[in-house]
């Protein structure tokens, strides 16, 4: 059976203000692979990769944008054996195949999880980018487990992956101390409620306010702004302790070589872009999270929602991510 569905994305590299920035088209859905499922959407989310996508990416025809979703199995492949039709998912896709901008999605079931039970479409779709970022920064990267003792310093605490970072060191990370970075008292005291034991002002001497907390430096410092911020990072990370970032970062970390410190990429397309036989570990570690939800250990960080799905909604999203001011995620949930 083939079918259609209402897409949303951009032909243009165009202002999120000009209203051909985001346009909808009626697209035919591609055939599934053996291990897809096809997904009605219910919700999206809209992340900082959508917005530089948009900005900066060639279209080569209509590129349709959108990562988180939650929605409902329509149909599987023929090699399917996690879900069936009538399931509730949550999922982040990938890079390589057209978006969750759309009505009816494919996506490969290694990489879905099952939506927790106790959230809203809506709310489910806030999670999954971040929490596979999150995860595989604390206990992939990091290699962090239950005994691990330490500080660790989340710069960007209070953006999408920072807020459930806390929350996962929170719930699963008793011995390890989190410094979170804020803007404002505001922000800082959201934070702590997820779990955040310390907070620091990051427009402050960094530094100084750091140190003051964890004298001999952090173990582990997570980043999603660690350009021209290699020599700061220096200071206040311990002898042979890590970094973890997930912007493009720079290209030279000479400077942390005296203090033998370990720098990481997290990039979390990664296992279904190169297909690597541990794909179905964000399967996993998402139904993880879904359990983590459902026992009130974890909470979503959909801090404001917009509908109905539509070109002009996700317009509005897209505007509000690029503002760089957002606390937690920006959900479009179709409530049509």
């Amino acid at each position: 059976m083939t079918y259609q569905t209402t897409a949303i994305g951009y032909e243009k590299n165009l202002p999120i203000t000009d209203p051909s920035s985001l346009i909808e088209r009626t697209i035919q859905v591609p055939a599934p692979l053996d291990h897809d499922l096809l997904v009605e959407v219910r919700a999206v989310s809209v992340n900082p990769v959508d917005v530089k996508l948009r900005a900066h990416a060639s279209a080569r025809g209509l590129r349709v944008l959108g990562f988180d979703a939650a929605g409902v199995v329509q149909s599987v492949g023929s090699a399917v054996t996690l879900f069936k039709p009538g399931d509730e998912v949550y999922y982040a896709g990938t890079i390589d195949r057209p978006g969750t901008n759309q009505h009816l999605h494919l996506v490969d079931e290694r990489i879905v999880g099952r939506k927790p039970r106790s959230l809203s479409f809506g709310a489910a779709a806030a999670l999954p980018l971040t929490s596979i970022t999150a995860w595989e920064t604390l206990f992939e990267r990091f290699d962090l487990t239950l005994d691990s003792h330490g500080t660790l310093l989340v710069v960007g605490a209070t953006g999408g992956v920072g807020s459930i970072m806390v929350q996962l060191a929170e719930a699963l990370l008793p011995e390890v101390t989190v410094i979170a970075t804020a803007s404002d008292p505001q922000r800082a005291a959201w934070i702590k409620s997820l779990g955040a034991e310390h907070t620091v002002d990051h427009h402050g001497d960094l530094a100084a306010q750091v140190l003051a907390i964890a004298p001999r430096g952090v173990d582990w410092l997570f980043t999603a702004h660690s350009a021209r911020q290699l020599s700061l990072y220096a200071r206040i990370v311990r002898p042979f302790g890590q970094i973890t970032a997930i912007d493009d970062g720079p290209r030279n970390v000479e400077p942390l070589k005296a203090k033998s410190i370990g720098w990481h990429w997290e990039f979390m397309f990664t296992r279904p872009v190169q297909h690597t036989p541990d794909m179905i570990g964000q399967h996993e570690l998402l139904d993880h999270v879904a359990g983590l939800v459902d026992e009130g250990r974890v909470q979503t960080t959909a801090t404001q929602t917009l509908t109905p799905m539509n070109a002009a909604t996700l317009r509005r999203a897209h505007e509000l991510v690029e503002s760089g001011r957002t606390l937690g995620k920006i959900v479009v949930e179709d409530r049509s």
